[in-house]
């Protein structure tokens, strides 16, 4: 790449000129602002003390040489101590000659290392999938796909909250309060079936506080002493003793959480390699806490609760198993990733949990240290924030969520509502218009949340994320679909259009040439993305390349252009544009259609 040739040669005119030692890697270059000449911006100011002379003479003196030394370089100017290199027109042309026909153009060959394991979703089966469950959803898969794209060996995990107190909650209410009802009786999805139950025993039990306080009993006193509480909480010890009442009634609610899953996961695209439960982990966190006591790395309480001291380290104390002897997330999480290490002899266990739970994943990192596990170190929490809404955040206790299912449908219905009334579409069969409506809708729906740096919390508001304007999944579809048909109609008139060899002495104008420097771009985004664990660097880049690319449509005539040579080389670019665009969608988990 152009990049890396300017590079060397930098490095080579300061040792030549200056004598001193410059690595190409470290030298950093960036495009130049659009109010100056050029395409390629080197900041001097770092050399200027080893010269021992003015920026603008250091600038100048570089640029003679690199335009010396690289064969694509057309000219440059000087701004002080900013150098601008302009790239010649038969560099962007010999580029697109080279690659326009190669398919997924920008990515890496696998690397047949460790593998990277990416644990996402992580629901748990008390309640269904909701909007938050969605970013995390999106965020794992993309990220996943980036990281293959950069030549990883990915692992895409799921660890399914399958036990503990909250799973107890919906069983408790259910036995109280359902009379036997279930998804087939109903009619009702079974993962929203048993969070029904769950939000029944927030309000029963809030019930029960309210009647103990008005007796007479402190609120915190009461919050133990309720008795549905106490109920739940005796579950959960009959579960962990293996009692056969309580394991059956939690077999028979989860396989109904889990056929619910499946049917939105398969909707939302999204899919993993492997599956954990922590009902099949939780048992060798307990093991790993008892080998930390025998260390002497974690110690006994009176009332029998097992802790580890992190105060040494900056932290607290953590919990690590209740006086009953039951587990907590923690133990699970020392067994759940003692068991992926060794599935997968990894390289790096990364996990995309929300921003709360940071030192949650500090204090696991440094648990599994102390335990003698040297792969510990490599443990990474992809934080991401929350996702709120117009009217504020959500509460699944209180059956406040934008539920995921509810969500998509919303998003269906408001495709098909846009498309009908842009009237477009009238020859397309039912089947066909429901790929649509369903291929518009989930890339608004993904695209908009992807687009949010994860670390960022973001507002969700579906009607901005459907636009067919603006930065929106459906533009940059739309965009897509818009170039199939110019594509299409150019193959109609001669079928090797695209293979054929593009001349190199054409000039190109301002619009041409930003398309095509946008595409040369997409290999470092994509490395940029993979190293920052950021779906929003791919997302915000093709939507740059989309409107470059509109910039360019209507500036430019593509088929009427009555010079064969300028004609044939518009295709190639509007062919190539396409791939790219493609390509970068599919690692957001978007698909494009080729008709709108």
């Amino acid at each position: 790449m152009i990049n890396n040739l300017i590079k060397q040669a930098v490095s080579e005119s300061i040792k030549t000129l200056y004598g001193v030692e410059t690595a190409a890697d470290g030298i950093e270059l960036q495009p130049t602002k659009k109010e100056f000449e050029g395409d390629v911006t080197l900041v001097v100011f770092p050399f200027v003390k080893a010269a021992k002379k003015k920026p603008e003479d250091v600038a100048d003196e570089i640029g003679a040489y690199v335009k010396q030394k690289v064969e694509w370089i057309d000219g440059y100017n000087v701004i002080k101590g900013f150098l601008n290199f302009s790239i010649a027109d038969r560099y962007w042309l010999n580029f697109l000659n080279e690659n326009k026909c190669q398919e997924n153009f920008g990515m890496q060959k696998p690397d047949n290392e460790k593998p990277v394991v990416i644990e996402y979703s992580s629901p748990n089966t008390n309640k269904p999938l909701h909007l938050g469950h969605i970013r995390n959803n999106l965020l794992g898969w993309s990220v996943s796909q980036i990281l293959k794209a950069n030549g990883k060996n990915v692992k895409m995990v799921n660890l399914v909250n399958d036990r503990g107190i909250h799973i107890c909650k919906s069983m408790i209410a259910w036995q109280r309060f359902a009379q036997g009802e279930t998804p087939a009786s109903s009619g009702e999805k079974g993962d929203h079936l048993v969070g029904k139950y769950y939000v029944l025993f927030d309000q029963e039990y809030k019930k029960e506080i309210a009647k103990l306080v008005a007796g007479g009993m402190d609120e915190e006193t009461a919050k133990k002493e309720a008795p549905v509480m106490k109920q739940a909480q005796q579950m959960l010890v009959k579960w962990e003793q293996g009692d056969k009442e309580v394991r059956d009634l939690w077999q028979m609610m989860n396989g109904w959480v889990y056929d619910g899953f499946n049917q939105t996961y398969e909707r939302l695209g999204i899919s993993f390699d492997k599956i954990y439960y922590e009902s099949q982990t939780y048992k060798l966190g307990k093991s790993l806490v008892e080998q930390g006591l025998d260390k002497g790395v974690f110690y006994r309480r009176e009332d029998g609760s097992v802790w580890c001291d992190l105060t040494s380290d900056g932290l607290d104390e953590k919990l690590l198993l209740r006086k009953d002897g039951t587990s907590v997330y923690m133990t699970q999480d020392l067994g759940t990733a003692t068991l992926r290490h060794n599935d997968f002899n990894s390289d790096k266990l990364v996990y995309v949990v929300g921003n709360e739970q940071i030192y949650h994943f500090q204090v696991l990192k440094l648990v599994m240290q102390k335990l003698g596990f040297e792969w510990a170190k490599d443990i990474y929490h992809l934080s991401y924030g929350m996702v709120e809404l117009p009217n504020g955040k959500m509460k699944s206790r209180e059956g406040t969520v934008v539920d995921a299912d509810d969500l998509m449908q919303e998003m269906y219905d408001e495709a098909k509502r846009i498309s009908e009334d842009h009237g477009k579409n009238s020859d397309m069969t039912p089947n066909e218009l429901d790929k649509l409506y369903n291929t518009l809708a989930l890339g608004a729906l993904k695209y908009f949340i992807l687009k949010v740096d994860p670390t960022k919390t973001m507002l969700f508001n579906p009607e901005e994320s459907i636009d067919f304007n603006g930065n929106t999944g459906p533009f940059i579809q739309y965009t897509y679909a818009r170039i199939c048909s110019i594509v299409r109609k150019a193959k109609e008139d001669n079928a090797d259009i695209i293979s054929s060899e593009i001349k190199t002495d054409i000039a190109l104008n301002d619009k041409e040439r930003e398309v095509i420097k946008n595409i040369s771009a997409f290999a470092d985004v994509i490395k940029e993305a993979g190293k920052n664990y950021s779906p929003s660097l791919i997302a915000n880049y093709v939507y740059n390349l989309a409107k470059s690319f509109n910039g360019f449509y209507q500036d430019c005539s593509i088929l009427k252009e009555e010079d064969n040579q300028i004609r044939q080389m518009r295709v190639c670019l509007a062919y190539f544009t396409s791939g790219v665009i493609k390509t970068a969608m599919n690692l957001l988990g978007v698909e494009v259609p080729q008709r709108m």
